[in-house]
């Protein structure tokens, strides 16, 4: 490697640095030493050229005039302790030009050498980095925006993860939480007669997004401001352009709408109610007393459905006076509309399921009230979505001595086959009151159906019970259209009726033929579909036998009885709709002298209507009697009032269970309607209104929701021994 000349030496006299610093286009500067307040004592052209200011201008600015630039700076201490040690230093800081603007300069202090070691001259150099400091400034103003979209796109996903379900009762709360993210408060309200404040949306019943009875409010600390909206004979609606979040609730402004909580406003107003309920929650939350809050529609299709609130802590007006921030107020905005599509969306989806549930209900299967036969019926589709499937029965009081029975399966499950199970219903009730042969019933169907062209292949059985007064005997008549036999329970023996027997409905071409047999007292009649035998893991002739087996160890007496056994043994896990009819010739001196071994539950399924009152005390009656349990009277007023007010309060169909407990009976009635029941001391100026006092008297009882309704039951107090006081 070779060493590289030694340079000459060239000796630079003082006066030719000092022409070198004031020709060069570098800005610079001499101070003198920091005990001195480093006062400038000299700057070249550039230096006055960058700043507008010459040695004269800053020495009239005092002795730290240098010191002056590193006063905003957050590292000023450090570097006040290099200029006093004599160290160089460096740092970027901002001037103001004499033409009013800015400029960032990078400034370097470098101190002379002395004989003595001290500062006494210290020489700087300026550079101005204002595009690098604009550069750095707007790569960070682009990283924050960037952040905050990003944060702003995370809640709207997660409010639209939030509003996927509705049936989360707490849906609102978690936006709004959400949005307490970006101001110190946010809450939902919605109008359903009146606003409401809203932690969630009930789908069965969503607001209606209708009203203007602002006046429901639960009074408080806040000085009896609830007074002022108190519905008396001088109060009136406040009148239209002075209640603004009135307006917006009718549509007449898009918003948003500030809202001044400062001021007082019209009596029943929206405005005012909102004031009020918001200074009180927004205070128990925060601690905080709000002075304005931004009210943004949360609309639906066709009208806005309530409002969602927002407040952020500022001086003067909302954002200490200024309008929302654009990125705020679009995210607030996006939150809003969809919130409002949801409960839209809750609502349609409320009116279409009651009107499902409306067709569905129709389509269910009936019993009639017969006389003189013990009938249960039992109906379970299975599919969760929906009422009805494929399968279906009827009992039908055809005369005063004819009793119809008809089960029927349409193959599947969904809602086409819940359609063809209705049309085949109605062909089937029509022909059978008209007519009164099963086998000449089932060929007019057969006629009928064919020109149809029902979608769905179906089976069936129709039967009709004939009553014989005179010798007060029961026979049967029926015809079978590819169905499963119905069988004959008689002294623990059980047969098929496999006579009669013919193609599916539809299908069947020549006359049907009727069979006939005659029925004797306690003799029991089960018809059934194939969802009570059918399994995955086993053949439909296993099945059947395994019926035919379990039917033949039945020991009840009543026909509520006997599907009860068949459910306990073989309903447990149904992979197909399942349908029952139980019917049974009563004989009441055999009922008498046996006691039934049956399992100590039984159900019904009620029409919502005045006749089940009168089916139920008939079931709980001979519920009682099968189980030998006393005081049926009682049993009976506790299910009559029970029922009735799901008769009349309720409405859909009326599920009746009764349990034995082993230390009374225990009564469960359930109906659609989600309202609990109320004990009342009757209506006034009409009867009626103590049914519940009268369960009181006679039992413990209580309510609790059930699906979309609710279930009553009530567990009928011991009966006091012989000799025993109701005390004792």
């Amino acid at each position: 490697m070779t060493d590289l000349p030694a340079l000459p030496s060239m000796p630079v006299t003082g006066s030719q640095l000092a022409s070198a610093l004031t020709v060069t286009t570098v800005p610079a500067f001499i101070t003198g030493s920091w005990d001195e307040g480093m006062p400038v004592l000299w700057v070249n052209e550039a230096f006055v050229q960058l700043g507008g200011v010459g040695v004269t201008d800053l020495g009239l600015l005092g002795p730290h005039a240098l010191l002056a630039l590193v006063e905003d700076d957050p590292n000023r201490a450090a570097a006040q302790n290099d200029l006093r040690a004599g160290r160089p230093m460096r740092r970027i800081v901002s001037t103001r030009r004499r033409d009013g603007g800015t400029t960032w300069l990078q400034v370097d202090v470098t101190p002379l050498p002395s004989h003595d070691g001290e500062a006494h001259v210290w020489v700087g150099v300026t550079t101005d980095v204002s595009e690098y400091v604009d550069q750095q400034a707007a790569q960070l103003a682009s990283l924050e925006v960037e952040r905050r979209q990003r944060a702003d796109l995370d809640l709207i996903a997660q409010t639209t993860e939030l509003l996927g379900d509705l049936e989360y009762p707490f849906a609102l709360r978690d936006i709004a939480d959400l949005l307490r993210s970006l101001v110190p408060w946010a809450g939902f309200y919605l109008n359903d007669d009146g606003l409401v404040f809203a932690e969630g949306v009930d789908v069965a019943s969503p607001p209606s997004g209708r009203g203007r009875r602002h006046a429901r409010y639960v009074p408080d600390r806040w000085q009896g401001d609830h007074l002022e909206d108190a519905p008396t004979a001088a109060s009136a609606p406040a009148s239209a352009g002075t209640d603004r979040v009135q307006d917006l609730l009718d549509g007449v402004v898009d918003g948003p709408v500030h809202l001044d909580l400062q001021r007082d406003y019209p009596p029943m107003s929206a405005s005012g109610w909102l004031r009020r309920d918001l200074l009180r929650r927004v205070v128990d939350e925060t601690g905080a007393i709000p002075r304005v809050a931004v009210v943004h529609a949360v609309a639906g299709r066709r009208r806005v459905l309530g409002i969602l609130v927002t407040w952020t802590s500022g001086s003067g007006g909302p954002f200490g006076g200024a309008a929302e921030p654009e990125h705020l107020y679009t995210v607030i905005e996006v939150v809003a509309r969809r919130a409002g599509t949801a409960v839209d969306n809750a609502r349609l989806y409320a009116r279409e399921h009651r009107l499902a549930e409306a067709l569905q209900r129709a389509m269910l299967p009936e019993q009639a009230e017969v006389s003189g036969l013990d009938v249960w019926t039992y109906y379970a589709p299975n599919a969760e979505h929906a009422q009805v499937g494929g399968d279906w029965y009827d009992v039908l009081q055809i005369t005063e001595g004819t009793v119809g029975l008809v089960i029927g399966d349409v193959v599947g499950h969904d809602v086409e086959a819940a359609a063809a199970m209705g049309q085949l219903r109605s062909v089937v009730r029509a022909y059978a009151f008209e007519l009164t042969t099963p086998g000449i019933v089932l060929h007019r169907v057969d006629q009928l159906v064919a020109g149809m062209r029902v979608p769905r292949p179906a089976s069936l059985v129709y039967a009709a019970l004939h009553h014989v007064a005179e010798d007060d005997t029961w026979f049967l008549e029926y015809t079978r259209a590819g169905h499963l036999p119905p069988l004959l329970l008689r002294d623990g023996e059980v047969r098929s009726l496999t006579a009669s027997s013919g193609m599916l409905v539809g299908f069947g071409g020549d006359v049907r033929t009727t069979a006939r047999e005659v029925l004797h007292r306690g003799d029991v009649l089960l018809f059934y579909t194939d969802g009570l035998i059918e399994r995955r893991d086993r053949s439909l002739k296993v099945g059947l036998d395994a019926l035919v087996e379990m039917s033949a160890r039945i020991t009840a007496r009543d026909a509520a009885g006997v599907g009860e056994e068949l459910l306990s043994r073989l309903a447990d896990a149904p992979e197909d709709d399942v349908a029952i009819v139980v019917v049974r010739v009563p004989d009441p001196e055999a009922d008498a002298r046996v006691t039934a071994l049956s399992p100590r539950s039984r159900r019904w399924l009620l029409p919502s209507e005045p006749a089940s009152i009168g089916r139920a005390r008939h079931a709980v009656l001979r519920t009682c009697q099968a189980w030998g349990l006393p005081d049926s009277a009682a049993a009976e007023l506790v299910v009559s009032e029970l029922v009735a007010n799901g008769v009349l309060h309720g409405w859909g169909n009326i599920a009746l269970r009764l349990f034995d407990t082993g230390d009374g009976l225990r009564i469960e009635v359930e109906d659609a309607n989600p309202a609990p029941p109320v004990a009342t001391d009757g209506h006034p100026n009409r009867l009626g209104g103590f049914g519940m006092q009268i369960v009181e008297r006679l039992a413990d009882w209580g309510w609790r929701p059930a699906g979309s309704g609710k279930l009553v039951w009530a567990k009928l107090r011991p009966v006091p021994a012989p000799g025993e006081t109701a005390e004792g």
